[in-house]
């Protein structure tokens, strides 16, 4: 079996302005050298443009941060999948956290997002996880799961070519980060999960999400089924996101030659 490539993707949520993400790319770009791993990075919609420009010919692919779940229409505000083809993006996040918590979306609403994305040829980026007080009632398995199935089920035969990142809402931005072990057992979960819908699931790769930063991406890219890493406010330093993807590299490395 092909070993595939870590994948370390930056979320930059509401952040940016077109002076500091063309400093920041071209600090990343500095700081990264040639990667050994797969890197993208989630823009805000109206920087599509200048960062697809900027990141052109490089080792750094275009992902957005929401998609619509309608191909056209009146939907006012609203950015289809097709739209963000004509950018060249290459990745799009469904079902972030913040999008469930902040915008009422719901199971089947990012499972048919994730199908728009699928039929542009964009890698779905499903976003899944609990918050603390679905891990404190020992809900944690049973929510990923849901949250998860949904998306099989919109999706059948294409789903062995999304990407999928677990993010404990309790560790977004708070600081708080699962353990090695903690991430570890739900990805075992979710990777179960996809071996029963496909043949291919290990295609599939899994991303932690929840607070990965310089001092800890490491030891959770050591994990059996940790893939890479959807990263938050470390993606806007480029020093902090030149030491995960070099983390990733070296790890990608390492598996290459076991």
């Amino acid at each position: 079996m092909t070993q595939k490539k870590k994948l370390i993707v930056g979320n930059w949520k509401m952040n940016g302005s077109l002076q500091f993400n063309a400093q920041l790319l071209q600090a990343l770009c500095d700081g990264m050298g040639q990667p050994d791993c797969a890197v993208a990075v989630a823009v805000p919609a109206p920087y599509l443009a200048q960062v697809q420009s900027l990141v052109a010919g490089g080792a750094i692919a275009l992902a957005a941060q929401d998609v619509s779940q309608h191909e056209a229409g009146a939907f006012t505000g609203e950015v289809s999948a097709g739209m963000l083809r004509d950018f060249g993006t290459r990745y799009v996040l469904v079902g972030h956290s913040e999008r469930r918590q902040y915008h009422g979306e719901t199971d089947a609403g990012v499972a048919a997002k994730a199908q728009r994305a699928l039929a542009a040829g964009i890698t779905p980026i499903v976003c899944v996880g609990e918050t603390l007080a679905e891990r404190e009632a020992g809900q944690t398995q049973a929510v990923v799961k849901r949250q998860l199935a949904a998306v099989i089920h919109a999706n059948g035969h294409c789903i062995s070519e999304i990407v999928v990142a677990y993010e404990p809402v309790w560790a977004i931005g708070t600081g708080r980060t699962a353990t090695p072990e903690q991430a570890q057992e739900v990805h075992a979960v979710l990777r179960a999960q996809l071996a029963a819908a496909t043949e291919h699931a290990d295609r599939v790769p899994l991303l932690y999400g929840g607070s990965m930063n310089a001092a800890n991406a490491a030891q959770l890219l050591t994990q059996q089924d940790i893939d890479g890493g959807l990263v938050g406010g470390a993606s806007l330093k480029a020093a902090d996101f030149s030491q995960i993807i070099a983390a990733a590299s070296a790890n990608q490395a390492s598996a290459a030659t076991k």
